[in-house]
């Protein structure tokens, strides 16, 4: 006869039930999530200052490529000063403004020029250049009328070229006095350059053709310095003798389009400068 016993089974303590590991108390929870948040915090702040710093480098590069070809343009305007005009035309016009203004007066390549072969008989007829091709002179463009015997001249608007005829009209402009036959007639080109500053948070370098209205050329061009070398080499910020001026310095400043709190001045600016021999004056 079997006899069969039972045997007890050992209940194993709590904590070994969980594999020897306890729960977190709230307070772990609790600094464990603070650690975190300053971890994740300090990522992000990283990750801005990153991404102000890629902004601001786009801004400097677009600063700095407004104003090169602000400089590109000004010194190729500013060669051309004086091309194909009579003595007594005046080449440059400059204003000591700071920021400084400047005219550039040349004649368009190709000498666009005829002479008028008949007297005017008032100083409201058109100008006859009888025999001579003036098929260069454009509608709605300034001339200029050059009586070389008086040592006289003025500007005024073409309102009509008839080519066949060889005729060009100016309805409305009425010149000062009736100019001989022999006055030349010009075709002109004058550009002037300053910087509009209506929005003192957005400076433009503005480009103005004579007889159109101002266009904007650069944004963010916040000065614009010009001085003269004139022919006995004094350096001028107006030049008295404009027919004198040997060569042009041109000062440009450009800055970000926004400002850079971590920075100094607020905006970062870079500043390009440039000489310009003006060829087109006599020596």
């Amino acid at each position: 006869m079997r006899i069969f016993r039972c045997r007890k089974k050992r209940l194993l303590p709590w904590p070994r039930l969980l594999g020897g590991q306890r729960g977190m108390t709230l307070i772990e929870l609790l600094v464990s999530s603070i650690i975190g948040l300053i971890v994740v915090a300090s990522a992000f702040e990283l990750y801005l200052t990153q991404h102000r710093g890629w902004l601001i480098q786009d801004e400097v590069s677009d600063a700095q490529q407004a104003a090169r070809a602000s400089i590109r343009m000004l010194s190729g305007h500013i060669r051309m000063a004086g091309f194909g005009l009579p003595e007594q035309i005046g080449p440059l016009v400059a204003h000591d403004a700071n920021p400084d203004t400047l005219m550039v007066i040349y004649q368009p390549p190709g000498h666009c020029e005829a002479p008028i072969e008949h007297d005017m008989p008032q100083p409201s007829a058109e100008l006859r250049c009888d025999g001579h091709d003036i098929s260069c002179f454009k509608e709605n463009r300034w001339a200029y009328i050059y009586d070389p015997t008086a040592d006289t001249g003025e500007f005024f608007v073409i309102t009509e070229v008839q080519a066949a005829a060889a005729h060009i009209q100016h309805n409305t402009t009425v010149l000062s006095r009736c100019y001989p036959k022999g006055s030349q007639v010009f075709m002109i080109e004058a550009y002037r350059f300053y910087i509009d500053q209506s929005d003192s948070l957005h400076p433009v370098l503005m480009v103005e053709e004579m007889g159109e209205p101002a266009a904007p050329f650069a944004e963010n061009i916040e000065n614009l310095q010009f001085r003269f070398v004139m022919l006995n080499g004094d350096t001028l910020n107006v030049p008295n003798q404009p027919g004198l001026v040997r060569q042009v310095l041109v000062d440009l400043t450009a800055r970000t389009n926004r400002e850079d709190l971590q920075f100094q001045d607020e905006y970062r600016r870079r500043e390009f400068a440039t000489k310009v021999q003006v060829r087109n004056l006599g020596f």
